[in-house]
């Protein structure tokens, strides 16, 4: 066998050797532009954040499904950040009540994003539907990725440590940076997750991530299905007001439960009065 290759490798040398040096040369050259090409790849976009988002209101969302970009960087060790882009109010020309077409969805590729775009992870955080009336909050312009038209909407910041793994981990509270104000209407059932202090997490939208059954109908009975940790609880009021939850510190802090539907706290000045 050794033999074998002393004489392979003499025979290359001997090709080599009958070649002109200009041949030579070009051989040379052309190895190292293959050796060089991924250096010469595009470079990643940076993440598309505006510098100036312009406040918008949407009204009527009660029931209306949408979905969510998240483009997340850093690590467990450094904390994780994730800038999100919503579809509210677009992709709707034939349903209103629906923003995110299961066909546009399904055309977004998770793994296609994160080689275009400066992240670590790419995550597809929908279908959801809300569960307020309106909503006020700065957005960017239109950003399109794979022709599911979004704004983006703020971002959420997770503690050192924290991982996100397929979403964040529920019953873990974590920082949601936005300029917002949630109004719930007199009259409307609110659900809410109350924790171990009595603080109550009034559900921003629910999901159909892990349940793709879920329906806005069937939150009232949503308790059953819940893996709640000790001291917490799952409950619904009918509000004898409206309920506000806004940012007077430009954050809220936002739980997910088992199932990935969102709620808010109130807590911190954050809501008008304890629903």
């Amino acid at each position: 066998m050794r033999k074998e290759g002393t004489n392979a490798m003499k025979r290359k040398i001997s090709t080599l050797k009958g070649l002109s040096p200009v041949c030579l040369v070009l051989i040379l050259l052309a190895s190292a532009l293959i050796l060089a090409l991924p250096a010469l790849a595009a470079p990643r976009k940076p993440v598309p954040v505006p510098t100036a988002p312009q406040d918008m209101t949407f009204t009527g969302l009660r029931g209306v499904q949408y979905c969510e970009i998240w483009l997340l960087s850093g690590t467990p060790a450094t904390g994780i950040v994730g800038n999100y882009y919503n579809t509210s109010n677009l992709n709707n020309k034939a349903d209103k009540m629906n923003t995110c077409p299961s066909d546009l969805w399904a055309k977004v590729n998770a793994k296609a994003l994160k080689a275009e775009y400066d992240v670590t992870t790419v995550y597809k955080n929908g279908p959801r539907g809300w569960t307020m009336d309106s909503l006020t909050i700065p957005v960017g312009p239109v950003q399109t990725f794979e022709g599911l038209k979004t704004r983006w909407m703020g971002k959420g910041v997770l503690p050192k440590g924290a991982k996100f793994k397929g979403g964040v981990e529920p019953y873990k509270s974590l920082k949601s940076h936005r300029k917002s104000t949630f109004i719930f209407l007199k009259g409307k059932p609110v659900f809410i997750l109350e924790d171990p202090e009595h603080t109550p997490w009034v559900m921003q939208a629910y999901s159909k991530i892990i349940d793709p059954n879920l329906t806005y109908d069937s939150l009232k009975n949503l308790g059953a299905k819940l893996k709640l940790p000790p001291g917490w609880k799952y409950r619904v009021v009918v509000l004898p007001k409206d309920l506000v939850i806004s940012t007077p510190q430009g954050y809220n802090w936002i739980v997910q439960d088992n199932l990935q539907n969102t709620y808010d706290a109130c807590k911190g000045g954050a809501s008008n009065y304890i629903p």
